[in-house]
């Protein structure tokens, strides 16, 4: 049943006011659960208040004062959702920092923000900042969650999350008037102030410090909410980084001001049993997930029984014809509609059910572009699975696909309140409320990125097509020309290849040269299933790459996307003439991708330089000997003998393709 839209006042304008609303409007309603040891642990509205206050008061009595930084380090967890709104309710600011960093790379992102406290989830967390504490001499106060292994620590400067809230009841109990005060101190709290610092992923150099307003989050969160229509009856899974604008709006932002109910699954491994369990109404995941869940589809079905095969493709097939119609609410033949609600019986209810998708009302993907055929395969199941753009400072929303009006090659229209306009050199610029105030301790940075009129440049390049959706071709930067002149926009020749599941990642390389070489990745998942229903044997990633079958399968995704680039005019100069497959996967331990997945071009073009030369001289193999970093922290080496194809390219004769060397 839906709900009625709470009432929601101009003055509760910060995540500490609307707690104290939530927790008298929603008091017994769910507002997050945890899974642990295979039971969740659910939290109502107002018992999330009586933790928050506890331990906020307690951080109080430690001295934590306002403008105090306290860093969030760790896995979705609630205790660390809560510690953000216990500081904000001090006047602190909460700088979630990415979980997987090694040691190393939280130094300059804890130094940087001047940091005096954190809270983190464990004894793997308390030791990496423990190893940097030299380094950190503002850092005065470590609070954890998860106990365990940490009783012989020196608790000089260490707390457990428990001892702190200890502390605020104790400081309840002796003084009536503390929780009076503690309300007061909520009051004086504005819109204006500064909510939270995100670092960003620091792709072109160091991360910088996105400060980002309640009045950014808050008005953000509720349009985002009315957009959708969401309320106080949804239930999200909590599982992305804590330190991505993403999860910040969606697991904080959108749940307080709609107050629904955020899911913390047991381990990042459990997160598709926990969703199964949980069957959120509201997800958002980046197409790499999307693309993982439909190759691990395919795969079972590989070794599914030839009956369930052929009924499965016999109603996929129905579902490509009037899935999405259906979804959109066009007309549909009465037929047509009752062999897609057998194959609803048969087939996608099912599926639906062993994704953790049976009760999705809306879900989200952003980031990289995804494949056509995978997100019509997700909307032909009759998900509602749209595209959105955004940015961390944007407070996420810059573009949102209305209901009616999904298209696959596009990222929808201006979201509420944010305006766009394309500048004469194809970038994409937006303003709306969500605008960061701007870049922590880097006023050129801001002012460079940020127009005094409040336009923000995107970096990205892309134009609106004449049915008022934006389309993103690549990053600005990255755009290019090859030594013909022809466009090179090597995102939109990954994304190309990157639709095939058997392709994890792409790097492309072209602009300044004579034409678009590649390397790959490719999907170890999908192509080890492939070699065991092919008898392929192989004993690591590194042998399987280089197998002669698996680089036959490449060259055929590469030809299938020249044929497709020859009959776009503007992209057919950059077709790809030359190739390999990396030896390695690309891990951000290893410096080659940001922590939110995103390739690091620059660092790849230096650490690869003498296999692009390789690309690039007619090379037909390479040597290569390449650090890695091992899971334990440890150092090694791997080599190989890479090997490099040529391939043909097409150019466009009367809409047809003919081979260029014809």
């Amino acid at each position: 049943m839906a709900g009625s839209p709470v009432v929601e006042r101009l003055d509760e304008d910060t995540f500490p006011k609307i707690l104290l609303r939530n927790a008298r409007v929603f008091a017994d309603r769910p507002s997050i659960r945890e899974k642990d040891l295979g039971i969740w642990q659910t939290w109502t509205w107002a018992e999330v208040l009586d933790e928050i206050r506890a331990f906020s008061i307690g951080l109080k009595q430690s001295g934590f004062k306002s403008g105090d930084k306290i860093a969030i380090v760790g896995a979705n967890r609630p205790r660390l959702y809560w510690t953000m709104v216990a500081a904000q309710a001090l006047g602190g600011v909460p700088v979630p920092v990415y979980a997987d960093s090694v040691a190393e790379e939280m130094v300059y992102v804890l130094q940087h923000a001047e940091v005096r406290f954190a809270a983190v989830e464990d004894q793997e967390q308390v030791d990496k900042l423990l190893s940097i504490a030299d380094r950190l001499p503002l850092l005065e106060h470590i609070v954890y969650d998860d106990t365990r292994g940490l009783r012989d620590y020196d608790h000089t400067r260490l707390h457990s999350f428990e001892g702190i809230q200890d502390e605020g009841r104790k400081a309840v109990a002796a003084d009536s008037g503390a929780i009076k005060a503690w309300e007061a101190g909520i009051a004086e709290t504005k819109g204006s102030d500064l909510a939270v610092m995100l670092y960003t992923s620091g792709t072109t150099g160091q991360p910088k410090g996105v400060m980002l307003s309640f009045d950014n989050l808050v008005i953000s969160a509720r349009n985002g909410n009315t957009f959708d229509k969401l309320d106080e009856h949804e239930e999200i899974i909590a599982y992305l980084p804590m330190a991505w604008i993403g999860d910040h709006v969606f697991s904080l932002a959108q749940a307080y001001t709609a107050g629904y109910c955020v899911n913390c699954p047991e381990s990042v491994e459990t997160v598709l049993s926990d969703r199964r369990e949980i069957a959120p109404t509201y997800f958002f995941a980046p197409p790499r997930v999307f693309e993982g869940l439909l190759t691990h589809i395919m795969v079972r079905m590989e070794d599914a029984g030839k009956l369930k095969r052929k009924l499965f493709d016999y109603f996929l097939d129905v579902a490509r014809e009037v899935g999405e119609p259906i979804l959109n609410g066009e007309q549909v033949s009465f037929g047509d509609r009752l062999k897609y609600r057998l194959g609803e019986l048969l087939v996608y209810g099912p599926l639906k059910n062993q994704m953790g998708f049976n009760r999705l009302k809306v879900g989200y993907t952003a980031g990289e572009a995804i494949g056509p055929e995978i997100f019509r395969f997700y909307r032909a199941l009759g998900l509602n699975l749209k595209q959105l753009y955004g940015q961390t400072e944007a407070s996420v929303y810059i573009t949102m696909q209305p209901d009616g009006q999904i298209f696959g090659d596009t990222v929808g229209t201006p979201a509420p309140d944010v305006e766009i306009k394309i500048a004469d050199s194809g970038e994409v610029l937006y303003r709306s409320p969500g605008v960061f105030v701007g870049y922590y301790k880097n006023e050129e940075a801001t002012s460079s990125t940020k127009t005094a009129e409040g336009w923000v440049h995107t970096g990205d390049a892309g134009f609106i097509d004449d049915r008022g959706h934006l389309k993103i071709i690549d990053r600005a930067k990255d755009v290019g020309k090859l030594q013909s002149g022809s466009l090179f926009a090597p995102k939109y020749i990954e994304n190309k290849l990157k639709f095939f599941p058997n392709v994890k990642e792409v790097v492309a390389f072209g602009d300044g040269r004579e034409f678009s070489g590649v390397f790959v990745n490719i999907d170890l998942t999908a192509v080890g299933s492939w070699a065991e229903r092919n008898n392929v044997n192989y004993a690591s990633y590194q042998e399987l790459a280089a197998h002669p079958q698996v680089y036959k399968m490449i060259e055929e995704h590469v030809d299938q996307v020249n044929r497709d680039l020859a009959s776009e005019p503007m992209m057919a100069g950059a077709q790809i003439k030359r190739f390999l497959i990396l030896h390695k996967e690309l891990d951000a331990d290893d410096g080659e991708l940001t922590r939110t997945q995103k390739v690091r071009r620059s660092f790849i073009a230096e650490r690869y330089a003498p296999l692009i030369e390789a690309l690039y001289d007619g090379s037909k193999t390479c040597h290569v000997r390449t650090e890695v970093t091992f899971e334990d922290g440890r150092k090694g080496a791997i080599e190989a003998n890479i090997q490099i194809r040529d391939m043909k390219t097409y150019e466009p004769v009367g809409g047809i393709t003919r081979e260029a060397a014809e």
